[in-house]
């Protein structure tokens, strides 16, 4: 895999959109598979283990990242830290409890930063960048067939249908110690990512997984999310599905006073000046244009513009105070958390509340996602869970924990 990329222009980058999804495909009775997708950071795990060990391990791997990447400390080394961390409890807990014994999950970490993105990977989850309309793998797969292929003992052609292409050889959990790979990776506007677990992969080809993104992800990562879903599903569906699709943006230096607006979710929603635009833009009235119009000379001209911009500056005060009130909603909203369903009906965990503003700004986005169904609920259940009710982020995640385990009580 090649890392020379030119360098990314000034100003810094952030993720513009993004989508997250899961699905127990349709051959298994559970869904194993974990993810968070709460920007600037996103992970994908596939657990792995008798009756609920996997979904214990992947769910583990997840919440270790859940406090973010420390302040001021290398994306790379800090994802590692997150990922070998993850490793310990994994290993402590199949080691102490006979039901988890020998449970594991695979990891992809993603970081984005100012100009590059840091992966940590371990197992064969899988990270894609689409760019220039190309395809690019980011991580390599730590399986029995993939060690061959590079190895120059098997093809990628053989690969496809070997009898031994599900066994990976490095996973968090089974070893108290894990090698974990790390890397970053040159960024730039526009970049399309792609983190998937191998229920994906092992079903679209590379090759149609670039014509799904090239078809879809330039409109909608919405869409080409549930497009890659429907693709695994329609090949068979043989595993969990889990897809984590991002895009980047570069913010430029438009304060004018080389300050950079703020970064993250807040910046995304943020207003566009749009009036100061036009106020800017405007051309001015030359002098020889005003003698053309006998009911204005220069001196009446500057005189109305002055009133014009008397009559501006109520509006631009009204718009800075409805800014500041949005603002100051999206800030407290991300304090709070509400349990819904998603587009398929699964069982989903929002931070946020549950309004949409004009011009469909959502004052939500998806944190996890389960893999149950809530049409498998019975009906106290759902009018119990389902209900938006705001709750505080332990709370939220005490109530999905308990649900995946088949713990939660009648309502």
């Amino acid at each position: 895999m090649s890392n020379t990329h030119p360098p990314t222009p000034a100003g810094v980058l952030r993720v513009a959109e993004q989508y997250s999804g899961s699905d127990t495909g349709l051959q298994r009775r559970a869904n194993e598979d974990s993810l968070l997708a709460r920007s600037p950071l996103f992970v994908v795990a596939d657990g792995m283990g008798g009756a609920q060990a996997g979904e214990v391990a992947s769910r583990i791997a997840v919440e270790s990242f859940g406090g973010g990447l420390e302040d001021g400390a290398a994306p790379e080394q800090s994802l590692a830290a997150h990922a070998l961390a993850a490793n310990a409890r994994i290993y402590e807990l199949a080691q102490s409890n006979p039901e988890h014994a020998g449970m594991g999950t695979t990891l992809t970490a993603v970081y984005v930063g100012e100009r590059e993105v840091a992966i940590a990977h371990v197992g064969d989850s899988r990270a894609y960048c689409l760019r220039d309309g190309e395809l690019e793998r980011l991580t390599d797969d730590h399986s029995l067939v993939d060690e061959l292929i590079r190895q120059g003992r098997l093809t990628p052609e053989e690969a496809e249908d070997h009898p031994q292409r599900s066994i990976i050889t490095r996973a968090l959990g089974p070893e108290a110690v894990v090698e974990v790979d790390t890397r970053s990776f040159r960024a730039r506007a526009g970049d399309v990512y792609l983190l998937c677990s191998d229920g994906l992969t092992t079903m679209v080809s590379e090759a149609r997984l670039a014509e799904i993104l090239l078809a879809h992800a330039r409109t909608s990562l919405r869409d080409a999310g549930e497009a890659l879903i429907a693709e695994a599903n329609g090949a068979g569906g043989k595993d969990n599905i889990t897809v984590i699709l991002l895009r980047l943006e570069e913010v430029g230096d438009v304060m004018g006073d080389g300050r950079q607006p703020a970064t993250g979710a807040l910046a995304d929603r943020g207003a566009k000046p749009t009036v100061a635009q036009t106020v800017i833009t405007r051309r001015p009235r030359r002098p020889e244009e005003a003698a053309q119009d006998p009911g204005r000379s220069p001196a009446g001209h500057a005189s109305a513009g002055r009133s014009r911009a008397r009559r501006l500056v109520g509006p631009l005060l009204a718009l800075a105070l409805l800014g500041v009130v949005a603002a100051g909603a999206w800030v407290a909203a991300q304090s709070v958390y509400f349990i819904g369903t998603n587009s398929r009906g699964l069982v989903t965990l929002y931070r946020g509340v549950p309004y949409e503003l004009p011009a469909g700004i959502r004052l939500y986005s998806s944190d996890f996602v389960s893999g149950v169904s809530a049409a498998s609920l019975t009906a106290p259940r759902r009018h119990t869970l389902l209900d938006h009710s705001l709750r505080s982020e332990n709370d939220a995640t005490a109530l999905m924990r308990s649900l995946e385990l088949g713990q939660l009580s009648e309502g």
